[in-house]
């Protein structure tokens, strides 16, 4: 009994957040901005989330001229669909709002090589491929076991060998990219203009200021600091009330 009442429970949950959703769309398409930034903010509250969602709440920020707010929703929308051309295409829009123009540091050698490989594809995606190639491998030992020919028993071994060095490649590349996932831990300011120090200490000196819409990567907190790195790899410490975590 209890699980029948949770199931209707979740889905007229489910059913309010959708109705919700198509009022926040009615009120941006009305350019009504601030009330469809309302509705979408309260439907994140009552703990729905999806891509489409965030990427929405992104418009009706980016349509107020709020940056911190619509870099964070594109990013958190991205998280959700990472393939996805039209949030990607958004986001940098919105970071161009943004006064700090942080330069990539590009690797080289072989760790170049590694990340670009294993950027191609989402970890999901790389264990969707992992599975395919072992369905492949099914179908190539199907064929060499029913073989009538020296020559297609040969043929599907060879494919079987191939299709094998496939999966492991995938799993492997769906490993690392889930473990650089759950190990970077993103976050964006939301102060207009902060100091990041040298030292996780309010007198120590100035390292440089940064201001809302940045994109930094965590790396330790101590206390109210957090000590962040930028995409050009310089460090700092920063207070950790003024950027707010993507994870």
């Amino acid at each position: 009994m209890k699980k029948i009442v949770y199931i209707v429970l979740l889905v007229a949950q489910t059913m309010l957040a959708q109705t919700a959703f198509q009022k926040g769309n009615d009120l941006y398409k009305k350019e009504q901005f601030e009330q469809a930034v309302a509705v979408y903010e309260g439907i994140l509250q009552s703990g729905e989330q999806s891509s489409e969602l965030y990427f929405n709440l992104g418009n009706a920020y980016y349509k107020l001229h709020k940056v911190a707010p619509a870099v964070y929703n594109y990013e958190k929308a991205l998280l959700l669909n990472p393939n996805d051309a039209e949030i990607q295409t958004n986001l940098k829009f919105a970071q161009k709002m943004a006064i700090d123009e942080i330069k990539v540091v590009p690797k080289v050698g072989f760790s170049q090589i590694l990340n670009e490989t294993l950027d191609v594809f989402h970890y999901n995606t790389w264990a969707g491929i992992a599975t395919g190639f072992s369905l492949a491998f099914l179908l190539c030992f199907i064929g060499y076991y029913f073989g009538g020919t020296s020559l297609l028993k040969r043929t599907f071994f060879t494919a079987m060998i191939l299709t094998v060095l496939g999966t492991l490649l995938s799993v492997l590349f769906a490993v690392i990219e889930k473990k650089n996932y759950d190990s970077e831990q993103p976050a964006i300011v939301f102060a207009e203009v902060t100091e990041v120090k040298n030292e996780p200490k309010s007198n120590a000196p100035n390292a440089f200021e940064l201001h809302e819409g940045t994109k930094v990567y965590v790396l330790e907190t101590q206390d109210n600091w957090s000590k962040i790195q930028l995409t050009d790899e310089t460090e700092g410490w920063i207070t950790s009330d003024a950027i707010k975590k993507l994870k």
